[in-house]
């Protein structure tokens, strides 16, 4: 890479206001591109996705450029519920179904991948970003018992026997409350601080002699004969290949990725710290927790004691006018005995949902790659998309042929109307959730 030419700048892309934000553990200097810049390598985009494909260039030797429009972190990899959970929002079932068997095999081999190249990152670097194992999935029906003793015999022909399901003593052993039926651990799992995951990578990203240019906003990205050009408001990188990474907060930056995915926001809060015997008597094992409905809840502890609570979705990406009006009742049916704590911090944040619930990756051009799509499972495949991105660049189109291949679905009605349909099929499934059917 050619100068420096990254200039500092104000906080003017402020975090949210969220507990994350609040307890970062790495204060960044944001540097905003200036100029020209050449590289072998630009990714677009600060957050997992181009967090992962970066070190992975950049440990294979490759000079890399990172834009980002706002900070690292800054959309959902930093506002998460910080839950290690394997897989991809949907199913080996359906993907089986939807695909074919041999595609189900291919997904299937890579149900741990994702949260593999985490802990491998965590462990390479340093990260510190309050790692603790174990993720549990809870039911509230029977019928969602049946689910999850389904998917731990699909995941077993797959490989995946981490998975224990537990009745409803098994899951009173880790959750103080009497709403579940049962559930099941998967002890490969884990939960952690995603803000501060996301700052140590791009500090390891760094250390291998990556650049990061942050409130660097992108404007367009072309081909130039064999060149890819990446246009930001104050300058260009010019690079043999451009890699896209900006998921729900890529706007309308590039028209062709636009109809593929509908930005959905998901809510959380965070309480006052809790008193380490109140804390235990909620979540006695440190788990971290999801449901199974279609929209779930999903919480876990913080470092300090805290209880994040998450869930509700809105579909088009807008933030509720009250967050903790919208979280709290979730939080105290779940816990009455948290009715009424303070709430100290409450935010919003977008994930993009495809319509098939697949993640997509592929390449508007021979040098133009892209990636997103993760459905409210981003953690994990973020990073094994951002890896695979990196071995097809390198050479290694295996793994990614096998996903650029599959068929994406637009939504009905595209963006505008697609929201209203999504709204429509959700009432649908949170009847058979609250039915049991």
């Amino acid at each position: 890479m050619n100068a420096d030419t990254r200039t500092p700048r104000a906080e003017n892309s402020a975090y949210p206001p969220s507990y994350y934000a609040a307890s970062a553990n790495i204060a960044r200097t944001a540097l905003a591109l200036e100029g020209t810049v050449e590289a072998d390598i630009c990714v677009v985009g600060g957050g997992y996705s181009g967090l992962s494909a970066a070190i992975h260039l950049a440990e294979r030797g490759y000079d890399v450029a990172l834009v980002e429009g706002a900070r690292i972190g800054w959309g959902a990899s930093g506002r998460n519920g910080g839950q290690i959970v394997n897989g991809l929002n949907a199913g080996l079932d359906t993907i089986g179904n939807r695909y074919g068997p041999a595609t189900q095999a291919f997904v299937g081999g890579l149900l741990q991948e994702g949260a593999e190249t985490i802990y491998g990152l965590i462990a390479r670097y340093g990260i510190e970003c309050d790692l603790k194992p174990g993720n549990i999935y809870a039911a509230y029906t029977a019928q969602h018992m049946r689910d999850l003793e389904a998917k731990q015999t699909l995941w077993r022909q797959h490989g995946m026997d981490d998975h224990a399901l537990l009745d409803r003593d098994g899951i009173a052993a880790h959750v103080g409350t009497d709403v579940y039926l049962g559930g099941m651990i998967d002890h490969s799992g884990a939960h952690m601080h995603p803000l501060n995951l996301a700052l140590g990578e791009a500090r390891a990203f760094e250390s291998l002699g990556g650049s990061i240019f942050e409130e660097t906003p992108v404007t367009s990205v072309e081909k130039s004969v064999d060149r890819a050009l990446v246009h930001c408001t104050n300058g260009t990188i010019t690079a043999r290949v451009a890699v896209i990474c900006g998921n729900a907060y890529l706007g309308k930056v590039v028209p062709a990725l636009t109809p593929r995915v509908m930005p959905v926001s998901t809510q959380m809060i965070a309480t006052a710290p809790l008193a380490p015997e109140q804390a235990a008597a909620l979540l006695p094992t440190d788990k971290c927790i999801e449901d199974t409905r279609y929209i779930l809840d999903y919480y876990r502890l913080s470092a300090d004691n805290r209880l994040l609570f998450g869930g509700g979705v809105v579909y088009g990406g807008s933030e509720p006018a009250d967050i903790v009006r919208k979280i709290r009742p979730n939080m105290e049916k779940v816990f009455p005995a948290l009715r009424g704590i303070d709430v100290e911090f409450a935010w919003s944040g977008n994930f993009a949902l495809s319509f098939s619930r697949v993640p997509q990756m592929g390449r508007l051009e021979d040098n133009i790659y892209f990636a997103h799509g993760y459905s409210g499972h981003g953690v994990t495949g973020s990073h094994l998309f951002g890896r695979i991105l990196a071995e097809a660049i390198d050479g290694d189109l295996s793994r990614f042929d096998q996903f650029a291949n599959l068929r994406w679905i637009p939504f009905p009605g595209g963006r505008t109307f697609g929201a209203q349909y999504s709204t429509i099929g959700s009432w649908w499934y949170a009847l058979r959730d609250a039915t049991g059917l």
